[in-house]
């Protein structure tokens, strides 16, 4: 008796459980059509989103940074030798930049500034236009643009133009305008780079709506790239050099005078008869001497300082070149209309459950009413 008891509950509990299941399918049978419309629908849509979303192409290029330790190696027997010369070779790094911080640099407002003045070739345009001109004055926005931006377009209506302060000197502070910042996050999904600290290199990527201006962008990015990293990394020697460059220019100036001061004497005073023109003579040597002794000791060092400079400018090899590419990275439309066909279901399904939710709802409504 106490097993039949025991065993009940649990039967009667799984026939429940069974019951539900049903209810349900056939719930959702009977709201088959509403199913099937909303999917239908729902893929219209994304049809029409596959065919009129913006084609955009993407150019990848990878190098790979040579470290200043490789040239060192090689220069290094060379020290021995300049010191017999008389020429201290100082060939210490001057500093290490991490590639870590390079996507830092792609993403910096100068280097977005720099890179939006990049000329393109578009297709339908007869000449070459900036990146910046292109995408004020030529690019066509679509409809979802106008949609997904019109927040934007009421918070700046609501906020007005932001005031300058009175008295305030920005000569020397970087400055974006509202279009250049618009294209400066624009430009931070579009152009970008990523470092694999495993295998040491670097992967850039430019993307555009059409196949040559992503390939032109592409280049001017990564050339751009090396030219910043060079100038961080050798700003202080080459602040070095020019100092010493300078030095140099005056010295030897002041050498040419003091040897030709010591020449036009001895001509002029051939046989030296009295004190007073040995004591000259003497002097003008000694000036000479001494401006000699300071030119010869900064052209060693200008010389130590230019080594310097090559040493430190980075080395790039190039293992992916750009290529123009020949198929569009985005849209995937097939992916896009299954993605949208997906929603239709699940808003389908939701829809007719909802439904009946929403009566059971308003009948328990009116029964405590």
């Amino acid at each position: 008796m106490t097993d039949n008891e025991n065993k009940l509950p649990i039967g009667n509990s799984v026939q429940k459980d069974e019951l539900d299941l049903i209810k349900l399918a056939r719930e959702l049978w009977n709201g088959r059509k509403l199913v099937w419309k909303t999917t239908l629908v729902f893929m219209v849509l994304g049809l029409l989103v596959a065919l009129f979303s913006a084609k955009e192409y993407q150019v990848t290029t990878i190098m790979v940074p040579q470290s200043a330790k490789g040239v060192q190696s090689k220069l290094g027997g060379l020290s021995s030798l300049a010191a017999m010369a008389g020429f201290n070779l100082n060939l210490n790094s001057g500093s290490e930049l991490s590639p870590m911080i390079y996507p830092q640099i792609v993403q910096s407002i100068p280097f977005k500034k720099t890179l939006m003045q990049t000329k393109l070739n578009i297709q339908g345009i007869d000449h070459p236009v900036t990146y910046y001109d292109y995408y004020t004055k030529y690019a066509k926005k679509g409809v979802l643009s106008y949609i997904t931006g019109f927040p934007g377009i009421v918070l700046t209506l609501l906020r007005g133009k932001p005031k300058e302060m009175a008295g305030s000197d920005t000569t020397h502070i970087l400055s974006l305008t509202p279009r250049e910042m618009g294209l400066a996050k624009k430009l931070q999904a579009t152009v970008y780079a990523n470092v694999d600290q495993k295998n040491g290199y670097i992967t850039l990527t430019a993307i555009m709506p059409q196949a040559l201006a992503a390939a032109e962008l592409a280049q001017r990015a990564q050339a751009l790239l090396q030219q910043f990293i060079t100038e961080i990394k050798i700003k202080k020697g080459k602040a070095q050099l020019d100092f010493i460059k300078g030095r140099y220019e005056a010295k030897k100036k002041a050498y040419d005078e003091a040897q030709m001061e010591l020449a036009m004497f001895q001509d002029q005073n051939k046989n030296i008869s009295t004190a007073t023109a040995a004591s000259e003579q003497t002097r003008l040597t000694n000036n000479y001497q001494l401006a000699y002794g300071v030119y010869s000791q900064l052209a060693q060092e200008l010389e130590n300082a230019e080594i310097q400079v090559k040493d430190d400018t980075p080395v790039f090899s190039i293992i992916e070149p750009v290529t123009i590419p020949n198929l569009r990275f985005k849209p995937k439309r097939a992916q896009i209309l299954l993605i949208w066909t997906f929603f239709g279901v699940v808003i389908g399904i939701g829809l007719v459950f909802g439904k009946k939710y929403w009566e059971e709802v308003k009948d328990r409504w009116k029964e405590t009413n």
